[in-house]
């Protein structure tokens, strides 16, 4: 079925449609060989478009999985190395260190568990966490090999809500709350309203539209309550109480389509 180049390159993942019509205008997309202008069409099952010379495979699956972060799992792709041991260590790394150990040598740092690494064998590579949790939370993260909605989840422009079960070392003084609402200076720059629920003393459910920095646990540094576990429990329409720590699961059609709808995506079936 002809359809328009740049619905075909968004449809892909490849780019919005916005980024893929700047890439037909710049002259890296090819169809049969042919430089391809704006309003042109064609058929991803029969032509070979070519996007800066790399030709586009058979239309991949999107898929999208919800997985429940343990703490001290970072979800940066890249590796990077602590000083500290780790609390989570894979079965090879914990062999290591016991032989490290019984040799009398000192133990090298070891690489920071990923959330990849927790993965599926036949998922790892294959789907990618959406925005950043820290290390030292757990919680929802959304998983996709979509690079369209990755983008608009993550772009400041699309505010999407995210709600956290925030305890903190001591309890909230009186202000407090009212204060997170209303937003504080964070880096020189105002963070939007939030919606509070006081649950305790000591605990709150808070829901942002933004992801700076740390910022929940600076926002309840602020008002004097450090933070002692934040847990995020909901994305946007995503929310699992059932989901145990550290597992994952596929979202729903109906999960999958509102999530889509909710930030103008429109896949052809």
């Amino acid at each position: 079925m002809l359809e328009r180049l740049q619905k075909i390159l968004s449809a892909q993942g490849i780019a919005s449609r916005r980024k893929a019509e700047e890439y037909i205008q710049a002259g890296l997309v090819k169809v049969n060989g042919a430089v391809a202008k704006i309003g042109d069409k064609a058929d991803p099952e029969k032509d070979r478009i070519e996007v800066d010379g790399k030709v586009l495979k058979e239309r991949q699956e999107m898929l999208y999985y919800l997985l429940h972060k343990p703490v001290n799992v970072v979800t940066s792709n890249i590796e990077r190395w602590t000083k500290d041991t780790p609390r989570i260590l894979t079965e090879g790394q914990k062999r290591a260190q016991k032989r490290k150990g019984a040799s009398g040598k000192t133990p090298q740092p070891l690489k920071d568990v990923t959330v990849r690494d927790i993965l599926p064998k036949h998922l790892q590579g294959k789907i990618f966490p959406v925005g950043r949790l820290d290390k030292d939370s757990s919680g929802l993260l959304l998983m996709t090999n979509d690079g369209v909605l990755a983008h608009r989840l993550t772009h400041p422009k699309f505010d999407h809500e995210k709600e956290y079960e925030v305890e903190v070392i001591n309890v909230f003084q009186k202000g407090a709350i009212e204060k997170l609402e209303q937003g504080m200076l964070l880096d020189g720059r105002l963070t939007k309203p939030a919606r509070v629920k006081k649950m305790s003393p000591s605990k709150i459910r808070i829901a942002l539209t933004e992801g700076r920095n740390r910022q929940v646990r600076r926002m309840c540094e602020q008002v004097g309550s450090p933070v002692k576990t934040l847990q995020r429990v909901r994305i946007m329409t995503l929310e699992d109480p059932a989901l145990k720590v550290g597992q994952l699961r596929k979202l729903t059609q109906s999960e999958g389509l509102l999530i889509l709808q909710s930030v103008g995506i429109n896949y052809p079936s």
